[in-house]
């Protein structure tokens, strides 16, 4: 079986094909169309991204699994021991209308846990990598959360989060929001300490949080659900409830700031 730092060497050469492929669409008005049952926006980059990852990866790993956003449901994936769980383009919204927010996140899990993780933004050549007993880097540097605590703390989450509804007291803590598109980028953020939280209180597929999960986790931030529980990867439903990504100083006070 192949050692994690072997398959983040694999993800990470995939990661940059990936990005290849992406810039030449980028900024060159991509063919695009609506998922049905509202399931987000998808573009002819997305699906050529996909390939190229499919090819990389389970011709190199043919018997691990495969999850993708952009593939059919495959079940063979859950009988697997080990699985690529992957992002072709996280962000395709920002990729459509030109923005550089967008990232390619790639991921193996074996079992449930995350072993190798890669998010890379190909605009800016941010590379985020970690593998499971090893460090979290950004373009081959150490990164780690900060320590704030819940008062001011810059939050990437979505409007609705900071709803009082969701927080006890009806009263929502002293954060201030901000909003990045790409979720996986989100989690890289807060593992690097440049925001001091990522929260999501909606399921969140696991093709978009795999990778930065594990980066964010490596780095030495606390990574649940949004009940403060493991996150388990290639599950039936591909998703996980939530998640609470920040120093564990700041993740302990969401979490007992939250409704149950």
């Amino acid at each position: 079986m192949p050692a994690p730092e072997d398959d983040l060497a694999l993800l990470e050469q995939a990661a940059r094909a990936a990005g290849r492929i992406a810039l030449e669409f980028w900024r060159q008005d991509p063919k695009s169309w609506e998922k049905p049952d509202d399931a987000g926006p998808v573009s002819e980059a997305d699906l050529a991204v996909n390939e190229e990852l499919h090819s990389i990866l389970v011709g190199a790993r043919p018997d691990y699994g495969w999850l993708s956003e952009e593939s059919e449901a495959d079940p063979a994936r859950l009988d697997a021991q080990n699985c690529f769980i992957v992002d072709p383009i996280d962000g395709t919204r920002a990729f459509i209308a030109g923005q550089q927010g967008f990232s390619h996140s790639l991921a193996v899990a074996r079992g449930d846990r995350i072993v190798a993780a890669v998010v890379y933004l190909p605009v800016s050549d941010l590379f985020y990598t970690a593998f499971a007993d090893g460090p979290a880097l950004l373009n081959g540097a150490p990164i780690a959360p900060s320590d704030h605590p819940i008062r001011d703390a810059r939050v990437l989450t979505y409007r609705a989060a900071a709803e009082p509804r969701h927080w006890r007291g009806n009263t929502p803590p002293g954060f201030r929001r901000e909003f990045r598109t790409s979720l996986a980028w989100r989690l890289c953020l807060a593992a690097e300490g440049k925001f001091d939280a990522a929260l999501s209180l909606r399921a969140a597929w696991e093709w978009d949080i795999a990778a930065g999960s594990l980066i964010a986790e490596r780095a030495g931030a606390a990574v649940t659900d949004r009940r403060g529980q493991r996150m388990r990867f290639n599950s039936p439903r591909a998703m996980v409830d939530g998640l609470i990504v920040a120093g564990p100083r700041l993740h302990g006070e969401l979490q007992a700031a939250l409704r149950s």
